[in-house]
Order: structure tokens, then C-alpha cells, then sequence
């Protein structure tokens, strides 16, 4: 898949999510996303928000690190909901580390937009 594809995919994945999380539209934050590949090729993506601005780099300042399997993203980004994003860390397919108050900022949100659902 080409750089130009990967970007795309984050866009929609970014997109998808911030439509279903409207509070998380204004939310100034860098995210370092690693999509890791089955041949140890682990390529690191800057995503900055709002935007979302999107750029193959080591993403330095990131308050929130994003891992997951290139493969299992390609499915969470085309067609994945909230809950399935959710479901996915709550079986460890997505693991997110970083600065504990953004991440209980965004446990929160999510967790009180599950709850309307």
C-alpha cells in the first residue's frame, strides 16, 4: 500500500471517529500512530489534530501513542465504528499509551458517547 493510500486511510479512520465524536473535533493533540507489519517493518505516522495533518514521521511531542497491526487498522478505518475501535483495545489489537490526563480525557468522552449509544 502507497504512502498516499496509508494517509487516505488515516483521514477516513480520523473522519469516521470524529463524526461519532463530535466533542473531539476542536482537540489540539498530536498522535503518534505505529502500523506494525508482519516482517518487523513498524512505519511510525504523525497524525495533528484538527485537521487532520498526516505525515510519516517519528512524531516527536506526541501526547498519545496509537499502536495497532496494519491489518486489523486497513478493517478499523474503512468500515469501523466507535465500538469497534473500542472493542479492539479492549482485546489488545489497539494498545494506547501516552500522557494520562489526555488519555482520561478521551476515556471519558468515549466512554459517555458508548453510553448514549
Amino acid at each position: 500500500m502507497s504512502s498516499t493510500d496509508t494517509k487516505r486511510l488515516i483521514a477516513q479512520a480520523v473522519a469516521r471517529l470524529q463524526d461519532e465524536l463530535p466533542a473531539l473535533r476542536k482537540l489540539q493533540i498530536v498522535i503518534r500512530l505505529e502500523l506494525r507489519a508482519r516482517g518487523g517493518d513498524a512505519p511510525i505516522w504523525r497524525v495533528e489534530l484538527p485537521g487532520p495533518k498526516i505525515d510519516r514521521d517519528p512524531a516527536a511531542g506526541a501526547r498519545v501513542d496509537v499502536s495497532v497491526s496494519r491489518s486489523h487498522f486497513n478493517e478499523l478505518a474503512a468500515e469501523g465504528t466507535l465500538e469497534d475501535w473500542a472493542r479492539a483495545y479492549e482485546t489488545g489489537a489497539v494498545q494506547v499509551t501516552g500522557d494520562k490526563a489526555v488519555l482520561a480525557l478521551l476515556g471519558n468522552v468515549i466512554q459517555r458517547r458508548r453510553a448514549r449509544v
